[in-house]
């Protein structure tokens, strides 16, 4: 196997484990903050004849506010690992992998926790499941995520001296009226409308 082969290939596993870090972190956070907006427990309250009960719905937004609130965070998470590259997207891992844990925490603690009321404890076995997910993709993200590729990378402008083609004449606004001139001086960084 050629160098360029070898490179292509883990090339192409990179982009595969980024891409199952973010579906991970966004579908278990997404997974989580929807069955926190979902009712946990149902209170009935006895009041007086000919009054029927009282009937009070608490969803795990209610019983526990932080927990959609970091789920939030956990799908913008997901979304800004795509936008970065090399030690920031570790440290955002790691980040992730913490908020996974802490959703976790939050679905757990609402299957153990005695709620007033009949309490559904497929809501938070949810919450649980989907914090477990988007800190897997976060501890994925943490631990590999410095060698996988960058979004666009390819247009960002490159230096001065990388600039300057291999005659030594600094290249200049492209004079021609033909589409591929404009997209090359594109490629190379240029602005092709500048006379």
């Amino acid at each position: 196997m050629s160098a360029d082969e070898t490179r292509d290939a883990r090339a192409g596993a990179g982009r595969r484990e980024l891409t199952y870090a973010v579906l991970l972190s966004l579908a278990g956070a997404g997974l989580a903050l929807w069955a926190a907006t979902r009712t946990w427990s149902v209170e009935l309250t006895v009041r007086p004849s000919p009054l029927p009960p009282e009937r009070v719905a608490s969803t795990g937004t209610a019983l526990l506010p932080w927990l959609p609130a970091l789920a939030v965070v956990g799908l913008a998470g997901g979304g800004a690992v795509l936008a970065t590259r090399g030690r920031v997207r570790q440290l955002l891992g790691g980040l992730l992998a913490l908020l996974g844990l802490a959703v976790a925490i939050g679905g757990g603690y609402g299957l153990v926790a005695g709620f007033e009321g009949v309490v559904s404890r497929q809501w938070p076995v949810l919450c649980l499941v989907g914090g477990l997910l988007a800190g897997a993709g976060g501890l994925l993200t943490a631990l590999r995520g410095r060698g996988w590729p960058a979004m666009g990378a390819r247009y960002e402008r490159p230096s001065r001296a990388a600039s300057v083609p291999p005659d030594g004449a600094p290249a200049g606004p492209v004079t021609g009226r033909r589409t591929t001139e404009a997209w090359d001086a594109l490629d190379r960084g240029e602005d092709p409308t500048v006379n």
